[in-house]
């Protein structure tokens, strides 16, 4: 699944994430493209039993507008919950859903017919470890491989190198859409 880390406040994890984006966000930032099974068989599958209202470890559908078309984009999603704040990773780094999230400030989260809007700001890559630290212990069976041999265990400053490569967005709720059409 494609879910997604960052912030550089130094505040602790729940505390105000800074905003602006990742200095990896040029067109050279970091991007692992999902292989055909991930897309065509896991991706829809947890996508499926998402919008059937079940959430396998935290997964959503997350739907942001395109920054060019302005159409509705969907991704599987995992939500992190760190000390009452939710957040969403990308683990695979700076892929289109992150660009979309930058341009359009938030978007959607689905689960089955329930609706969240939310807006989203980055966070810095120095407020980004405890975030990626917890990120990787609850799913790091399913997106270990990328980030390199970081992993929940280690040091604040191997998890600090890896934070570029990382967005990770705060996002809060503005309200509830209601069931989706």
């Amino acid at each position: 699944m494609s879910a997604q880390p960052a912030d550089p406040t130094g505040s602790s994890p729940a505390g105000p994430p800074a905003s602006g984006p990742s200095p990896a966000t040029g067109s050279a930032a970091h991007v692992l493209k999902p292989g055909w099974f991930t897309v065509n068989v896991l991706n829809r599958l947890v996508a499926w039993t998402t919008r059937r209202g079940i959430s396998v470890w935290g997964s959503r559908v997350l739907a942001v507008r395109g920054r060019k078309s302005g159409e509705w984009r969907r991704t599987p999603v995992n939500l992190l919950t760190v000390d009452g704040a939710q957040y969403l990773v990308a683990p695979r780094g700076h892929v289109q859903w992150t660009h979309n999230m930058r341009a359009a400030g938030g978007g959607e989260l689905h689960l089955g017919k329930h609706v969240q809007e939310f807006t989203a700001v980055e966070v810095a890559d120095d407020a980004k470890p405890p975030l990626l630290r917890a990120y990787l212990k609850r799913w790091k069976a399913e997106v270990g491989v990328f980030f390199d041999g970081v992993g929940p265990d280690s040091s604040d400053a191997e998890l600090r190198a890896a934070a570029p490569k990382h967005p990770v967005f705060r996002i809060t709720t503005t309200g509830f859409a209601g069931p989706a059409a």
